[in-house]
């Protein structure tokens, strides 16, 4: 069996196109959408457009959630849910949380039981601007903890926008494929942080089971970055056209005013 996973679209569509196109030239199974599929300030509606008309097995992200908030949660969400037709509400709202793909494959967006909760990284409260990114890797016990009761022997999760596998000491394997649409943001949540991965391209992963075991690929695909950072720029995100640009936090949400 050959999977790609791929989520964190947040309405990219040129890194939703090369991705998609590189998925093909792989050749795969099934492709799966771990959600964070709309929100941000680039082509919400033809995201989901593109994605709808392809059917692929999805679950929403806290974002998705989010965007049907009555005050939606910030200014991403809300350029997007300002974007939204009818039929792309519902199909949003009519996301699961988790899923199962097989006997062997369990999709969450953060963790099994909350989609906000970092699976594969933990949040510290060291953060200093240049200095540390007060954010690093879970250690086993964090990810065994996170992984409650799932049995299923590959947990895909996404959330944090970087591309890292992790393995328990029962064999179960954890794999967040990395974002395919934005590369570096800030967050205040639980504490200030930066989530940096060094380069524009769209990421996802392969994952190939050969008997009991998977073999897990990061792909690292480019696209036309510049044209989604200056669609951003357009719309008032500054913050996420540095982001696009270099894969690295430049200005920061709330220095663009929309915090």
């Amino acid at each position: 069996m050959r999977v790609a996973a791929l989520y964190d679209i947040h309405g990219n569509l040129p890194a939703l196109e090369a991705v998609l196109a590189d998925i093909v030239r792989a050749g795969v199974d099934v492709t799966l959408n771990l959600g964070d599929i709309v929100s941000g300030p680039l082509w919400p509606s033809e995201t989901a457009d593109r994605l709808m008309a392809l059917g692929l097995p999805t679950i929403r992200g806290n974002h998705e959630r989010q965007v049907f908030a009555s005050r939606p949660h910030g200014a991403s969400d809300a350029f997007a849910a300002a974007r939204l037709g009818a039929a792309h509400r519902v199909w949003l709202a009519a996301l699961p949380a988790t899923r199962l793909v097989g006997d062997d494959v369990f999709c969450c967006h953060g963790t099994p039981s909350s989609d906000l909760v970092y699976f594969l990284e933990t949040v510290t409260p060291d953060f200093e601007r240049g200095v540390t990114p007060g954010i690093r890797a879970a250690n086993s016990a964090e990810v065994a903890a996170r992984a409650l009761d799932v049995a299923h022997r590959l947990i895909l999760c996404g959330h944090t926008h970087v591309p890292r596998a992790a393995q328990l000491a029962d064999g179960r394997l954890v794999v967040n494929p990395g974002s395919v649409g934005l590369q570096a943001y800030d967050d205040g949540r639980p504490h200030p942080h930066v989530v940096e991965n060094g380069t524009p391209h769209a990421r996802y992963a392969l994952l190939t089971r050969s008997a009991a075991q998977w073999q897990v690929e990061f792909r690292c695909v480019p696209y036309d970055f510049e044209s989604a950072a200056r669609r951003a720029e357009t719309n008032g995100r500054g913050d996420w056209a540095d982001a696009l640009r270099s894969g690295r936090v430049g200005r920061f949400e709330a220095e663009v005013g929309v915090a």
